[in-house]
């Protein structure tokens, strides 16, 4: 049985970025690449911090990251009991969870300044004009 070697220098055995990938979010077990003998979360974090391509390997061997312990699995006869870990039964073979840009306006707690937040239940009362935060001038989109 193998264990991931933690205590070990990682200039020498594990990437500065070892076992926090930026492409997964939701990754379970790290992947030893069989070209320099490395640990890496997805192909993409190989191909970023290594100058030489991955290397195409039928026999692959993970370290789970919930027990730490490593095990191989052969890529030709995959079949759904090996999508979980030998040791502590962790599923992770899942659908991937990649970073997405998002566009997100921050303010105070609501409970404390629920000024940004439209209350739906206000009724503009007839001729009465809506309060804003923003600037109501009707010139101010106009260009030239």
């Amino acid at each position: 049985m193998w264990y991931v070697p933690f205590s070990a220098p990682t200039s020498q055995l594990l990437p500065p970025d070892s076992f926090t990938s930026k492409h997964i979010l939701n990754a379970q077990v790290a992947i030893r690449s069989p070209c320099c003998k490395k640990w890496f979360d997805c192909a993409e974090c190989h191909h970023e911090s290594e100058s030489h391509p991955l290397l195409p390997s039928i026999e692959m061997t993970f370290a789970c990251k919930k027990c730490r312990k490593c095990f191989r699995k052969d890529a030709q006869e995959f079949e759904e009991a090996d999508e979980y870990c030998p040791h502590c039964d962790n599923h992770f073979v899942l659908e991937a969870v990649v970073p997405k840009p998002a566009l997100r306006v921050e303010g105070e707690d609501a409970r404390v300044d629920a000024r940004m937040l439209k209350d739906e239940r206000v009724k503009p009362q007839p001729g009465q004009e809506l309060r804003t935060i923003f600037d109501a001038d009707k010139e101010a989109g106009r260009l030239g």
